[in-house]
């Protein structure tokens, strides 16, 4: 098989300034081992080559594979989780969180630069596999850009409560969001409409303006894919019955059903999937959210009444609080 029918040389990410790709040598089991398929994935002994986007272009046959299908999600959802549980499947090439997906977001690209990115993240190490990517949350904007025809994707989210509670028990995830806040706030006002002052904002109000942000992006790709493109899913139902919830993916995206389920057993669902050094399950993220819940409730609810105020008043926000409860 020839190399630009294999992911073997892998678009890392996109140079706009030169409009050139770096192409980055990978195995598949560099593959199954990257949490992230960006700079932290690269290693002083990384081979990558800078080449213009123009010969990666031409080097794309007309009848390549264009059959790669996504998950996206609204960050803190267990994404990783799933992914590398999808990619324990033979049939699954998992890609988690390109950069250049990252890069196109930023960016403005047309349909044929669309087509040919779709032709190269297709690629698999045998024609049995499919690929599968996990996007960073943001990319979703450009979902559906993304989603080839004949192509399905997983939506990803929480209920808020678990989603603000959850970012209030990680200084990490707290600085993140705050960082991103102001970003946030611009994309939600994109679907909404300029309705809302970041300034004076309280941190659960900020942390709720951003799962409407996230969960209105998810919204807006299922309505411009359709419903029987998307699967919507409730990490924290996902936790409740792994097993049954495995099998839905599976069947969902054309998957062994008996063999997906048997991940719910899996030594992953015992471990932190972005540091599998680490333990963490269920009942570990349970004990998290309910110490957050004790120490944040008065955050957690200032951020529960920003949405149902900014439910009343836009529709868009209305919509994501109808789809996480439909979805749990």
């Amino acid at each position: 098989m020839s190399a630009a029918a294999t992911p073997h040389w892998f678009p890392q990410r996109f140079d706009a300034a030169s409009d050139s790709v770096l192409l980055v040598e990978r195995s598949e089991a560099d593959f199954r081992a990257a949490a992230f398929l960006d700079e932290r994935s690269l290693t002083p002994d990384s081979v990558s080559h800078l080449v213009p986007w123009a010969t990666v272009a031409g080097a794309v046959p007309p009848h390549a594979r264009r059959d790669i299908q996504y998950i996206f999600h609204i960050g803190h959802v267990g994404s990783t989780l799933i992914a590398r549980l999808l990619g324990e499947l033979p049939e699954v090439l998992a890609l988690r969180e390109p950069q250049i997906l990252r890069d196109v977001a930023h960016g403005a690209w047309d349909a044929a630069r669309f087509d040919v990115l779709t032709a190269l993240l297709s690629r698999t190490f045998r024609p049995e596999q499919r690929a599968m990517a996990k996007a960073t949350s943001f990319v979703s904007e450009i979902a559906a850009e993304l989603v080839p025809t004949g192509s399905r994707t997983l939506l990803l989210c929480a209920s808020a409560e678990n989603y603000i509670a959850n970012i209030l028990a990680g200084p990490n995830s707290r600085h993140e969001l705050a960082a991103t806040a102001g970003e946030r706030l611009a994309r939600l006002h994109r679907r909404a409409g300029e309705r809302w002052e970041l300034a004076g904002l309280s941190e659960g109000e900020i942390i709720a303006m951003a799962w409407a942000c996230e969960t209105s992006s998810l919204a807006q790709a299922a309505d411009r894919l359709g419903t029987e493109r998307v699967m919507w899913l409730d990490f924290d139902a996902f936790l409740a019955e792994p097993a049954a919830s495995l099998a839905r993916l599976a069947e969902f995206f054309g998957l062994d059903a008996v063999a997906a389920q048997a991940l719910a057993t899996h030594p992953l669902m015992g471990r932190y999937s972005k540091a599998p050094e680490y333990e963490y399950d269920a009942a570990l993220r349970e004990e998290v959210l309910a110490e957050a819940r004790r120490e944040h409730g008065a955050a957690i609810a200032d951020g529960l009444r920003w949405l149902e105020r900014a439910a009343a008043e836009s529709d868009v926000v209305a919509r994501c609080l109808d789809a996480a409860a439909a979805a749990s």
